[in-house]
């Protein structure tokens, strides 16, 4: 199973630079999106082109804003999950889960933590995210894999200036714990760090902005975790650099 995943920052904005010509040469069995910024009325018609018969959508309720999808041609065992029952998942569209054979598939846009425009802090709400999320997992009676934007760098080694960072959002003190509180308590392995603990410039988000791609100041914040007894299936993983389109490269996991 290839899998690829991708914040692609609008997915009409990034049909116009080259998404379908990318997809229909990587062939990917299952395709995360996050950010597709797109009600179902606006759903690109191109889409329809790559031929995926299953389709877990969910838009949330703000206009050009988050969103997730996810298209598979394996079959799934059970219905998409849009996460209706829960406000933080459901009301800006940030999670779809998919049911395979023996395991799910959570594809996540988790909150930024910025301060909103009118003043609202955000920075607990994120926080409060991951404990709604880990409380969520408890209750799946099978193994996961969560793929997606975490809007968090991790460690030192997953942000190009962390001494420069130390008191950003992404960056934070707080949210680091978090993450790595989160990673305990749900039992899941960071796959990039796992093959490559000490990798360095491996970055996935980047500024559009004072050339930030070409100096590669960029952040680790996409990820895909497995639950530890899903680790032996895993057999590469890799950062798309390479791809544009997007403030993100996609990221590529191929299960046995």
């Amino acid at each position: 199973m290839k899998i690829i995943v991708w914040n692609v920052n609008g997915v009409r904005a990034a049909l116009k630079k080259g998404l379908v010509d990318f997809l229909q040469k990587e062939k990917p069995n299952v395709v995360c999106f996050q950010e597709t910024k797109a009600f179902a009325h606006q759903a690109p018609p191109e889409l329809r082109m790559l031929q995926y018969p299953t389709l877990c959508r969910h838009a949330g309720q703000r206009a050009g804003y988050a969103g997730t999808a996810i298209l598979s041609n394996i079959s799934s065992i059970g219905q998409c999950n849009v996460f209706e029952h829960s406000v933080k998942f459901h009301e800006d569209g940030r999670m779809t889960q998919l049911e395979f054979d023996d395991f799910f598939l959570l594809n996540i846009y988790f909150p930024n933590g910025w301060t909103r425009a009118d003043g609202t802090e955000m920075l607990s709400y994120k926080l409060a995210f991951y404990d709604e999320l880990a409380s969520y997992l408890k209750t799946l009676d099978k193994p996961y894999i969560l793929v997606g934007d975490f809007n968090i760098c991790h460690t030192e080694i997953d942000i190009a200036r962390p001494d420069a960072n130390k008191k950003s959002i992404w960056f934070l003190p707080e949210e680091r714990k978090r993450i790595g509180d989160f990673m305990e308590e749900a039992e899941v392995v960071d796959i990039f760090r796992h093959f490559q603990p000490d990798a360095i410039d491996e970055y996935t988000r980047r500024s559009y902005r004072a050339g930030a791609r070409q100096r590669n100041v960029w952040r680790r914040i996409d990820y895909a975790m497995v639950h530890k007894s899903l680790i032996s299936r895993v057999k590469s993983f890799r950062h798309r650099q390479d791809i544009m389109g997007s403030d993100h490269c996609p990221i590529e996991l191929i299960l046995e």
